[in-house]
């Protein structure tokens, strides 16, 4: 049994020298989720599950815990050659994506929300996404539904204003962004995503629009660089919240 179990700890130590895991792992993944608002800590959950998952179960047993199983009955060897290989399932699971909200002509006018202002030279992206409670759209460019956006404005209502709320006061917590007046409403100015790394973040303005209405108005990392230093982008992200108005 000795000499087993010192086969299996040989086996155990090569297989996690191949997978390449940092010994800090653990650490680091805490570390970052500690500075990263609930959607970043959510996604750093589910990096954190997969790499998990990626591990051989027998690598995270206990040292000792050894079990061996003994077979007591001879397996028939035409057996294998009748049955073959188990069959695998390839084909990937179709992919739908949510409704959207229909041609919106120039963009400015979506759902229950009218844009009274966007910076020069952008053009609605033909792409928005409508959840029910939650909707967004987007400009750009050129107007491409396949290019990257330059501007987004993602509109939360009802129950769902709990997950902007929930955002803003995570940053109030750790001490990061600003409050600010956006007209006679309020808002809370903040840069989301931004990793250890030193990864460009993107600067968003969360403005309250009514008791079960917020919007999220974000400019691109790419798109900030037209702009000559934060506080122009800040500016342009308070002007585009002071014309955003709701129909209802």
């Amino acid at each position: 049994m000795p000499m087993l179990e010192d086969q299996l700890r040989q086996i155990m130590a090569e297989e996690t020298a191949r997978l390449h895991a940092a010994p800090d792992l653990v650490e680091r993944v805490v570390r970052s989720s500690r500075r990263k608002r609930v959607r970043g800590r959510i996604a750093t959950v589910a990096t954190s599950l997969a790499v998990a998952a990626a591990v051989p179960l027998y690598l995270t047993a206990a040292p000792g815990a050894v079990q061996t199983s003994v077979v007591t009955e001879t397996p028939d060897p035409s057996a294998s050659e009748t049955l073959g290989p188990p069959a695998i399932d390839d084909t990937p699971a179709p992919r739908s994506e949510p409704p959207s909200l229909g041609d919106l002509g120039d963009g400015k006018a979506f759902k229950h929300i009218r844009v009274g202002y966007l910076p020069d030279g952008l053009r609605w992206s033909q792409r928005s996404y409508d959840f029910g409670d939650s909707y967004t759209t987007s400009w750009n460019f050129d107007g491409d539904k396949n290019g990257f956006y330059c501007v987004q404005i993602y509109v939360y209502e009802g129950e769902t204003v709990q997950e902007i709320d929930d955002s803003v006061q995570a940053y109030r917590d750790e001490g990061e962004g600003e409050e600010v007046n956006v007209g006679d409403r309020t808002g809370y100015l903040a840069v989301e995503g931004v990793g250890e790394d030193g990864m460009k973040g993107t600067p968003t303005l969360f403005l309250n629009m009514g008791e079960k209405r917020r919007a999220r108005i974000s400019f691109s990392p790419v798109y900030v660089k037209k702009f000559p230093n934060a506080k122009a982008v800040d500016r342009e992200l308070i002007k585009i919240g002071e014309g955003l108005t709701a129909d209802d």
